[in-house]
């Protein structure tokens, strides 16, 4: 098989170019990372500690000891502490002193490492001394851009920060930035009026909502009189049990109380499904609450929908989690009437 000289020639510059660009990302990662772990320790507090970190070609994790998730401010802030080290262009010096004598100069222990009598330290001016071995820029310039990717808990008290640098943190804030644009084409707005527009869109749905709430609770009340109507004779006590789906608790006590007005000796239950969750309230009349508390019934209703509560004996109410049980829960009130009238 005979291979051309000059073909292994490029293949081995291609090879080299690759090294050398993943190598490069690689310390451009492991310097942005002791500039982050100085920039938490200043927003956050000097009780911050490495816990843990990853340091790869195209990004970067570090793990740290906080006990309360990093607030969007305070990780802006790191962000900026880090692109301003950056924009300072910084140089990245190294000496190797007695370990003894560096950590008394400041220099911090990283997680993990292991180290001898004498220890490689890294200094990015004053903003940075640390014990490391690994590879690392010559200024912090060279880093480019540092955007936080994510943040949040790995374990008690351990937080997880990720991020990118250079072209993968150009590339982040490229689909960021797409990503507004877009939606604010979809608004027929400039994107930086996004947040305020989606403000007052948020503060209309709103509103509307209400709106909708108030009406669907009106309508329900003019069909009071259908829903008395429908009230059974269980154990010689009026018996009204009903679902009024959309209705959220303060709308279903709005109809038990117009249903109490027309219903002056009775029990009744109201079951409402909205969003994938079960709301239940239960009025019982004064001359029958002794026998029959509001509390026990809406207890005992509310398990069947996987949820609880409980009030007064004449008024009460309840939650629950699966909507598709409150017709079946709805249709044993009569039971539970019968049972308790008996006992």
């Amino acid at each position: 098989v005979r291979v051309e000289a000059g073909t292994l020639r490029r293949r081995d510059l291609v090879t080299a170019e690759v090294d050398a660009s993943v190598r490069d990302a690689t310390r451009r990662n492991h310097t942005a990372t002791h500039l982050l772990h100085a920039a938490l320790r200043q927003v956050l507090g000097t009780h911050v500690k490495q816990a843990g970190s990853l340091v790869a070609p195209d990004r970067l994790r570090f793990d740290f000891v906080h006990f309360q998730p990093v607030t969007r401010d305070e990780l802006d802030r790191i962000e900026r502490i880090v692109n301003e080290q950056i924009c300072r262009n910084t140089p990245v010096q190294t000496e190797v002193r007695a370990t003894e004598d560096a950590i008394a100069d400041g220099a911090m222990a990283l997680f993990g490492e292991k180290y001898g009598d004498r220890v490689r330290v890294i200094r990015i001016g004053d903003f940075s001394t640390e014990l490391c071995g690994g590879t690392h820029l010559d200024a912090t310039g060279q880093i480019g851009l540092f955007k936080v990717t994510h943040e949040g808990a790995v374990a008690s008290g351990v937080r997880r920060i990720e991020a990118v640098t250079g072209e993968p943190a150009l590339a982040h804030v490229g689909r960021e930035e797409a990503a507004l644009r877009e939606s604010a084409g979809l608004l027929k707005i400039p994107p930086l009026e996004l947040p305020r527009r989606l403000a007052a869109l948020l503060d209309e749905q709103k509103r509307l909502e209400k709106q909708v709430a108030q009406l669907e609770t009106k309508l329900a009340r003019t069909q009071a009189q259908d829903l008395v109507s429908a009230a059974k004779q269980v154990a010689g006590v009026p018996v009204l049990a009903a679902r009024l789906d959309g209705l959220d608790p303060d709308g279903l006590r709005s109809v038990v109380d117009t249903l109490r007005d027309r219903l002056p000796s009775g029990i009744i239950l109201l079951g409402s499904a909205v969003d994938g969750k079960v709301s239940l309230v239960a009025a019982v009349s004064k001359d029958l609450m002794k026998r029959f508390p509001a509390g026990r019934l809406v207890q005992e209703i509310a398990k069947m929908v996987g949820g609880g509560g409980g009030g007064r004996p004449d008024l009460a109410q309840a939650g629950g989690k699966d909507p598709s049980k409150l017709d079946e829960a709805l249709a044993a009130v009569a039971g539970w009437v019968e049972r308790t009238g008996q006992g």
